[in-house]
């Protein structure tokens, strides 16, 4: 966080300025983390430090970029929300972000993606004992699916499985509160969210694995190739050497009902 005031400082002048250039010479890639989401960005309040898949991403990829162009850099971590990721990177307060960002054609018109690195898409937390076993089972009269109010979820859900009756609500945690009160069969969103949910409440699982595919990748600012192909070449790297699986087990080995096996390359 104590970047930011230099940052935004000097955002007008760095605003235009070739990514990669500027990661080189300042010795550094300044890193858009999430700090609300469990189990890819999340704040550990006893560290004061930023903790998750995608911190370790971030960290592990700054590290390999620097091996393969033989430069030091550090990875620096700002926190970002949903809202400000994009407009962060257009200003150049940030050079990058790992932060649960699902690819869009919409999106691709504002910044650069790297190729996917978490295959996420919408899935189903029910309690242990459910009989749901996938989304199929909610397509009958009498089931109710709970989702959160302005997400893309309730619309998808509708799309497969349109019989089921539908319980929007404010936020996540009121969704986990209806799910436990027993309002509902099953809670539905990205399949991200739903891990930490899981992780975080125990009696409940995922099930019935993806039904959307929307995956995660790594976003710059738009036109910067130099950065995306250093951030894709690192990525393959991370694959071969066995970094990227190491991640996926550290972080999602414990998660009711996620066979962690399956995010592996």
């Amino acid at each position: 966080m104590g970047v930011w005031g230099g940052l935004a400082k000097g955002a007008s002048e760095a605003k235009h300025v070739d990514t990669f250039d500027r990661i080189k010479e300042q010795h550094r890639i300044v890193w858009g983390v999430k700090a609300d989401t469990r189990l890819f960005g999340l704040m550990n309040t006893k560290t004061g430090e930023y903790e998750g898949f995608d911190v370790d991403i971030a960290r592990a990829v700054t590290k390999q970029i620097a091996k393969d162009q033989n430069i030091k850099l550090k990875a620096e971590l700002v926190q970002v929300s949903s809202s400000s990721k994009i407009q962060l990177l257009k200003n150049a307060n940030i050079d990058a972000t790992a932060s649960v960002m699902t690819i869009t054609k919409e999106r691709e018109n504002q910044v650069d993606f790297t190729q996917p690195y978490f295959p996420a898409g919408q899935s189903l937390l029910v309690k242990e004992n459910s009989d749901i076993r996938s989304v199929k089972d909610l397509n009958q009269p009498g089931r109710t699916v709970i989702g959160a109010v302005g997400t893309t979820a309730i619309p998808t859900m509708k799309e497969f499985a349109p019989k089921v009756r539908v319980l929007s609500l404010a936020d996540y945690a009121q969704s986990m509160t209806a799910l436990k009160a027993g309002q509902g069969d099953a809670l539905t969103t990205d399949n991200a969210i739903l891990y930490g949910l899981a992780q975080q409440n125990p009696g409940y699982k995922i099930v019935g694995g993806n039904f959307t595919n929307q995956p995660y990748g790594l976003a710059t600012d738009n036109d910067q190739p130099r950065m995306i192909a250093a951030m894709n070449k690192a990525l393959d790297e991370l694959e071969k050497n066995g970094t990227y699986n190491r991640l996926i087990k550290k972080w999602f080995s414990n998660v009711p009902g996620l066979d962690w096996r399956t995010l592996q390359k």
